[in-house]
């Protein structure tokens, strides 16, 4: 799917191009959007401006010379990654740009949310884009803010885990349930700091290409500043991840050991009267006890006294208490 997009009255217009006629019937476009190409919209765009997008395929490729460079044609290619903050997951997507001096062509293999705030803010504001590389930063600051939201929604969801390890007593069920939210908003975190840090690269190769005006500069700055902040945030969302897994497992262990020490009160208990019973249990041919008619009530008697003393000493003690 290709989205062409032109300026009419300082606001973006967005027009959906479904064959090449279309691609050529509109002049002076400022950003082209490409979302999961078939090869023949590629072939349209090459053929209209000349311009070699590259396939979904190669947009991998994590080293640095192939994610930020210069063409010999003049082209600035770049490949960032944006946050794809979903309810069940989070996922970072790769899109390629290529900025040619009036065009800013991206390619992507799904929408993405950033995109589209950026489209309606577009159309709601006029002046807020004037040629491709107000887009292109646009986008970038959209990204920061999304960005920014993801990270709120993951403090929201630890504090409610941090409720739930703190209350008076967590179950083993509830202890799995925290593990796993902590998991899922660690995960999240993790892709969030990934994705400034990505933005952080493709600004400054911007800047240090200079090919942005005096204005484009500073709000570049501005917008690494922003990402200053949240990278500072990131930060502090790891160690509050840490201590809430830290004090869940620290919970886990407590239930698990009260546990344990109910076993050891059993069997230390049971030893008196298992004692007894060895003893009575003994093939000696004389023990007088053996051939009396109270022999067998008084040693069941003995046992279950003998259980008893250690339990009242242990209560007493307070040892059988579960805090």
């Amino acid at each position: 799917m290709i989205n062409l997009f032109v300026l009419q009255n300082g606001r973006l217009s967005q027009e959906q191009v479904e064959d090449r006629n279309e691609l050529l019937q509109y002049a002076n476009p400022i950003w082209i959007d490409v979302v999961d190409p078939e090869e023949e919209e590629l072939i349209w765009i090459k053929e209209a401006f000349g311009v070699l997008l590259p396939e979904l395929d190669d947009l991998g490729d994590l080293e640095a010379s192939a994610r930020y460079f210069e063409a010999d044609d003049g082209h600035l290619h770049i490949r960032t990654d944006f946050l794809l903050d979903e309810e069940e997951t989070s996922r970072n997507v790769r899109v390629a740009f290529v900025m040619t001096k009036q065009v800013l062509f991206s390619i992507h293999d799904e929408d993405l949310p950033v995109f589209r705030l950026v489209r309606l803010r577009a159309r709601l504001r006029p002046g807020s884009v004037s040629n491709a590389k107000d887009v292109l930063l646009d986008l970038y600051s959209t990204d920061a803010e999304y960005s920014a939201d993801a990270l709120e929604e993951v403090y929201e969801n630890l504090e409610q885990a941090g409720k739930r390890v703190l209350q008076d007593d967590i179950s083993d069920n509830d202890a799995e349930e925290v593990l796993e939210t902590i998991a899922k908003e660690e995960d999240t975190n993790g892709r969030i700091r990934r994705n400034v840090m990505d933005t952080r690269r493709a600004l400054s190769f911007l800047m240090r290409s200079k090919l942005l005006s005096d204005e484009q500069q500073e709000e570049a700055r501005q917008i690494l500043r922003d990402i200053d902040s949240l990278e500072n945030h990131t930060a502090f969302l790891f160690d509050k991840i840490n201590f809430l897994m830290d004090a869940t497992v620290g919970f886990i262990n407590l239930n698990q050991s009260k546990i344990i020490k109910i076993f050891s009160v059993v069997s230390v208990a049971l030893m008196p009267p298992t004692l007894l019973a060895s003893i009575w249990g003994m093939n000696f041919r004389y023990m007088p006890e053996l051939e009396q008619t109270w022999g067998y009530p008084v040693a069941i008697l003995s046992m279950v006294i003998s259980a008893m003393i250690p339990l009242w000493y242990f209560r007493h003690k307070g040892w059988l208490s579960s805090r």
